[in-house]
């Protein structure tokens, strides 16, 4: 009986601690909602654009990476023709025939 009694008494603290870290979340979740709703009615209210609250622009992000091709597109090249050597380099393979890479 005693075990019995314990089990049910872990899952009840279990529970009630899952339960308690929901609602934590959910409340969190909450305020922000409230304080990002108050922060667009007081901006349509006196007119102002809302301006974000992230920090990033995203174009930033996507013109640093359409510029960094170059220099992956270059390595990935060299490392072709490098393998390519090697085979040639490699004499008694005798069933292939050596291509050159594109």
């Amino acid at each position: 009986m005693l075990t019995g009694l314990t089990r049910w008494t872990l899952r009840l603290l279990v529970v009630a601690m899952g339960a308690v870290l929901f609602l934590s979340i959910l409340a969190v979740g909450c305020v922000l909602a409230l304080a990002w709703g108050l922060r667009l009615m007081w901006a349509r209210l006196t007119g102002r654009p809302v301006a974000s609250w992230r920090r990033v622009d995203p174009r930033g992000a996507w013109n640093q990476a359409t510029r960094s091709t170059a220099r992956w597109t270059a390595h990935a090249a060299g490392t072709a023709r490098a393998g390519g050597a090697r085979l040639r380099q490699v004499a008694d393979v005798t069933d292939v025939q050596v291509r050159e890479v594109r």
